[in-house]
């Protein structure tokens, strides 16, 4: 389905590979939805680490956070780092996987002080960089200041994060 995205999703292949996507990591009756609690809460919090951890990187490298790539929500003043944060999602989405799998009913779950800790602590994960093995704030600093050096010509390609570290899934 990856293959199939056309520039702005005009066939909506995100929403097709989410409503596959979800139940498989989720279990089966899992609905993602941002008002909905449990796994959903879970999610929400971690993407909420991720976008704060971006929006820093992105004001250090002296981008404005509201001018974006992709995103186009009015009103929101975050939207490059909610572009800049697509990469990291599915550590948060591990983390909260890892941490949900023993409940296969969403309501049973609840965000608790050592989800949050967990949630908190993917800023830390060891992923592959062009740089070696680098926690994830620094590959979010890179990518950051790797968009600068596109906008100012010095480089083609920003640099993404690579693989997580295996020692991660254990």
């Amino acid at each position: 389905m990856a293959r199939r995205v056309k520039t702005g999703d005009t066939d909506n292949m995100e929403a097709q590979a989410a409503k596959k996507y979800w139940p498989r990591l989720m279990g089966k009756d899992f609905k993602r939805g941002t008002h909905h609690g449990g796994k959903n809460a879970s999610l929400n919090y971690g993407y909420t680490v991720l976008r704060s951890a971006v929006a820093r990187s992105v004001l250090a490298a002296g981008l404005h956070p509201s001018l974006s790539l992709h995103h186009q929500s009015r009103g929101d003043a975050l939207r490059l780092a909610d572009d800049l944060m697509e990469p990291f999602r599915p550590w948060v989405d591990h983390v909260v996987c890892r941490f949900s799998e023993n409940f296969e009913n969403n309501d049973d779950f609840e965000l608790g002080i050592d989800h949050k800790t967990a949630l908190v602590g993917v800023l830390t994960i060891d992923l592959q960089s062009p740089h070696g093995i680098s926690p994830m704030q620094v590959c979010m600093d890179r990518l950051a200041q790797s968009l600068v050096q596109v906008y100012l010509k010095a480089r083609k390609t920003i640099e993404l994060p690579g693989p997580i570290s295996p020692n991660i899934l254990r």
